[in-house]
């Protein structure tokens, strides 16, 4: 509006000042209605123009996410602690004390985070055994393609199925019954990354490769253990 103003300021300031020459007052009415019109569209081009690059600035700072405050120790303690409930504490630790500061001290996001952290290492082994199977004619790599895909799919269940009761009270019958959904399917994810594991022991040829791809699934195997455990705490923590 400030802006606006000021155009329509000068405007009349440029009137006052100069008077309408004689050759002005001789012109068509409808020039003069012409004249009026593209100004009129000019100051609102300009004031647009203006609301628009603000409101964009505005929604720019809007977005900016600012990160999480510094990690303290009660918060490292924390995660420590749920981690030596774990088969691979060590492994725990490392891979979660990252997320300690948002984790803080509580049960359902470390268990959140553990799956998620799970998920995203299957993934990476997924990623490897697929471009391992376009180059290899081994039943046993495409099975293992296969078995790991299963096993981030249960996994990604129940990270949903964790986010859904962001907000349920523990204890509750609800509570227990989709924690046991969650550990069903955790469960069953480990299975199906056993299953892959017993593949590629009983009938791939020993070799650099064999070797490469027991590492890798072993990892993830480390990793979905891990997330287990700690599911499995956090639900015996609300019965």
């Amino acid at each position: 509006m400030n802006i606006v103003r000021a155009h329509m300021s000068d405007i009349s300031i440029s009137q006052c000042l100069h008077k309408p020459s004689n050759l002005s007052r001789k012109l068509p009415k409808t020039l003069k209605h012409k004249q009026v019109l593209k100004m009129a569209r000019q100051l609102y081009t300009s004031a647009f123009f203006h609301f628009a690059t603000l409101l964009f600035i505005f929604r720019t700072i809007s977005a900016v996410r600012f990160p999480p405050g510094p990690t303290t120790t009660n918060d490292l303690d924390f995660i420590r602690t749920s981690c030596n409930a774990t088969l691979y504490p060590d492994v725990c630790f490392t891979s979660l004390a990252g997320y300690a500061s948002s984790v803080q001290y509580n049960p359902a996001r470390l268990a959140r985070v553990a799956v998620g952290v799970s998920i995203s290492r299957a993934k990476h082994t997924a990623t490897y055994l697929s471009k391992l199977s376009r180059a290899s004619a081994s039943a046993a790599v495409h099975d293992c393609v296969s078995n790991v895909g299963d096993a981030m799919e249960k996994m990604r269940g129940s990270l949903r199925q964790l986010r859904e009761m962001n907000h349920r009270r523990p204890g509750a019958p609800t509570f227990r019954f989709q924690m046991s959904n969650v550990q069903t399917w955790m469960s069953a994810a480990l299975t199906d990354e056993e299953t892959c594991t017993d593949g590629i022991t009983e009938e791939m040829e020993e070799g650099e490769t064999k070797t490469a791809v027991c590492e890798k699934v072993a990892d993830v195997k480390r990793f979905t253990s891990n997330a287990l455990a700690i599911v499995n705490t956090y639900a015996n923590s609300g019965a």
